[in-house]
């Protein structure tokens, strides 16, 4: 079999996918195979994981209820899950959606905006109890939420409450007094500067509720800071913890087949470094060992011809290389000389240094994604 043919799927010969057995054998294989995935799930590499994603997708759309949810509560807790199946079941009733909106760190932030957007308002309450609620995630619920999910946001205090969700939150604890209490709940805020974002209106109802008044209490300022560090982090260097947990949802994003420029530009617009590094490397197909060794040495001459290589828009490359968690953050003269590097680059060129590259200086090792990931 030639190298770049496709490997037989190793679960087509199975009677269930043939359409030859009953529902009881297609339930009981269903709820097999998702436990023995979450077993085996560390040591599955991409084709492996794709392959047990067709099949569950497959499968999901022929058993009951029941079965979903039992599925579902197997993968909400696994660190890498099949991308197809994780996004269809959170989608699906909230029974089953529950414990994947609750818990799963295999869907991004837009996995979690598009089910706010378009599900359910007990979708939406799950996921805002969700640990470290993302601030866009938190927007989007203020945006598209009721109360249910309006008031479990503030309950949450490792939410993520940016200045567009506080002015509608403060809008409406005006009139609805629990709200309000909530709010009053949030020592992480730092309502005098929330007063000076929100305007005359917010201004005047934040006094109305004796929240602008409030003093600063130590731990309060710790958290607030955390936060703030927390949104700056992927300019101040790399995460390992980051990290992973990017990996395995850029990792579920492509096995959807949902990783390209338009994904790769949304990332680097929100800042999302760790999430564009992730990216870079599986579009690049080189082992993310060498990306990080880039980011590590600071190796922007690499990195450029790598981008130049891989045909990418020059309005995109400073957004990228900004975002990208590099050891030290660049400065504006370091960005500068990118841009006239990469201009100067032709993408011919680049592409013949990078096959030199491939063929010489960084061939896949075995097993190297399981030991970055």
């Amino acid at each position: 079999m030639s190298e770049n043919a496709p490997a037989p799927n190793a679960f087509s010969s199975f009677r269930v996918l043939q359409g030859d057995a009953s529902a009881s054998e297609t339930e009981q294989l269903f709820r097999n195979m998702a436990a023995l995935f979450s077993i085996t799930s560390d040591r599955c590499d991409d084709q492996q994981v794709a392959q047990y994603d067709a099949v569950l997708c497959q499968l999901a759309e022929l058993v009951e209820l029941e079965a979903r949810m039992h599925v579902a509560t197997i993968l909400s807790p696994l660190d890498r899950a099949p991308g197809g199946v994780v996004a269809m079941l959170a989608h699906d009733e909230i029974e089953v959606a529950r414990p994947l909106l609750e818990f799963s760190k295999v869907l991004s932030d837009d996995d979690l905006i598009d089910i706010v957007s378009s599900a359910s308002e007990d979708h939406r309450v799950a996921i805002a109890g969700r640990n470290a609620v993302g601030e866009r995630v938190g927007d989007a619920i203020v945006e598209f939420g009721g109360k249910p999910s309006m008031d479990r946001l503030v309950q949450n205090e490792t939410a993520r409450l940016g200045t567009f969700a506080l002015e509608k939150i403060v809008e409406k604890a005006e009139n609805d007094s629990e709200l309000a209490k909530n709010l009053r709940g949030r020592v992480d805020i730092d309502w005098g500067r929330v007063g000076s974002a929100i305007g005359t209106a917010g201004q005047r109802v934040l006094d109305k509720l004796s929240l602008t008044a409030r003093p600063a209490k130590t731990d309060a300022m710790s958290s607030a800071k955390a936060i703030a560090y927390g949104r700056l982090k992927n300019r101040a260097g790399f995460s390992a913890q980051e990290w992973r947990l990017a990996w395995n949802q850029v990792k579920a994003l492509a096995d959807r087949e949902q990783i390209d420029m338009r994904t790769l530009a949304r990332f680097a617009r929100f800042g999302y470094g760790h999430h564009v590094a992730s990216s870079l490397t599986m579009m690049l197909n080189v082992p993310a060992e060498v990306l990080l060794k880039w980011l590590s040495t600071q190796d922007y001459v690499a990195v450029t011809i790598s981008l130049r290589a891989m045909g990418m828009d020059p309005e995109l490359v400073g957004p990228v290389f900004s975002a990208l968690p590099w050891r030290d953050a660049p400065t504006k003269q370091d960005i500068d000389q990118v841009l006239q590097r990469f201009e100067a680059l032709s993408s011919d060129e680049a592409r013949g240094i990078f096959r030199l590259w491939r063929a010489h200086a960084f061939r896949k090792r075995p097993q190297s994604d399981n030991a970055v990931a």
